[in-house]
């Protein structure tokens, strides 16, 4: 955890990566992959702060992609594996693509058999993904990839072995914030559904969604299925988690404006779960906040909430030991993941300035923000 001297110094908001904390994750990733000879690549869509690209690196394999952007940042700021899916490429930016990245996974066969040749041609690897149709997750269907109508993987049904000419490899993604249990599990659909079709690939992709750096997570379970399909069908294993990379790895450092009162009293951050932590409206979650406890827990309860003009612009209720006044300061945690890369300018509000809380206990600015970047994207 940050000092308070740090706290209570920083210009507000702003997002701290915690170094200690990436490294400790980044073992333990480093970990499985030196006892199992797996591959894991960093999800570019959870944590994509290229600054601590060249740290991870020492670690992982590489970098996972959703599109031309991600897959152009990996090449670049990585330079080791680059795995791609999107639901479908646009023609204008295939090629492009196709050059920075050596594996390039389709979601369709109509998508394979349209871009093919193209791939091949510049050797590179061909994947499918597919939809096992066995759901893991409960009340987040939303994140669920094998829900009802998912537009996400080829199902048995629609699968054709009759057009797997080039493809070595299959895809797939069903977890969220999971232990390996539901991964175990998700293998027995794969085997059931795509025995057959494994048998004739030379790798498999895990995806996303496992909580390898979470204290509860089985790690001895994980390498085991690694190995089932190292043995069973002789692939090349690939895992590509975002959150576990750089799980609680990271602060948001908000300043208390104001204090009003409606039924409770009401804290006005200089911070905005809309537009710096959508993931607590869209999942939702109520994120760990230092020092605190459930509402009615400590002595003091408040709700915090933003200077925005939307009327959901909460972020949860909080109790503490002391009254809050305003110029206090309060630390989010874990808010490194699916933050940084999912914040936005809504209202005006400024973007919060990036900051690395070094191994060493001093502080690195790696990004300021201002007008200019929220009058730019308009």
């Amino acid at each position: 955890m940050i000092s308070s001297e740090i706290k209570n110094n920083v210009k507000t908001p702003c997002y701290i990566i915690d170094e200690s904390r990436l490294i400790k994750n980044l073992e333990i990733l480093n970990g499985v992959q030196q006892r199992t000879g797996a591959k894991i690549l960093l999800a570019q869509k959870a944590f994509s702060c290229y600054s601590v690209y060249p740290l991870i690196s020492r670690y992982l394999s590489g970098t996972a992609c959703s599109g031309l952007f991600e897959a152009k940042l990996g090449f670049e700021e990585m330079g080791m594996e680059n795995h791609v899916f999107s639901a479908a490429y646009r023609e204008s930016e295939i090629d492009e693509i196709i050059s920075y990245c050596g594996h390039i996974i389709f979601n369709s066969f109509s998508q394979l058999e349209k871009y093919r040749d193209r791939v091949l041609a510049k050797g590179k690897k061909i994947g499918l993904r597919i939809n096992p149709e066995f759901s893991t997750q409960e009340g987040h269907e939303i994140y669920d990839p094998c829900s009802p109508k998912s537009r996400l993987g080829i199902t048995r049904k629609n699968f054709r072995t009759d057009l797997l000419d080039g493809v070595t490899g299959l895809h797939f993604h069903t977890l969220c914030e999971q232990n390996s249990d539901d991964l175990e599990k998700t293998l027995d659909a794969v085997e059931e559904k795509f025995g057959d079709v494994l048998s004739k690939m030379e790798w498999i992709n895990f995806g996303g969604g496992h909580h390898i750096t979470r204290d509860d997570y089985n790690i001895d379970t994980l390498e085991r299925c690694i190995k089932r399909m190292q043995t069973k069908y002789g692939l090349e294993v690939f895992l590509e988690p975002g959150e576990a990379v750089a799980l609680n790895a990271g602060y948001l450092v908000t300043e208390v404006l104001d204090i009003t009162e409606n039924d409770m009293p009401i804290a006005i951050l200089d911070t905005s779960a809309a537009c710096h932590m959508p993931d607590v409206l869209e999942m939702p979650y109520r994120p760990p906040l230092f020092e605190s406890g459930e509402s009615g827990e400590k002595a003091y309860s408040y709700r915090l909430g933003s200077q925005t003009c939307l009327a959901g612009d909460s972020i949860s209720e909080y109790s503490f030991d002391k009254a809050l006044n305003i110029g206090d300061r309060l630390v989010f945690c874990d808010m490194a993941i699916y933050s940084m890369v999912k914040n936005n300018t809504f209202n005006g509000m400024p973007l919060p300035s990036i900051l690395l809380y070094k191994a060493d206990g001093t502080i690195e600015t790696l990004k300021k923000f201002g007008y200019e970047d929220f009058k730019c994207r308009l």
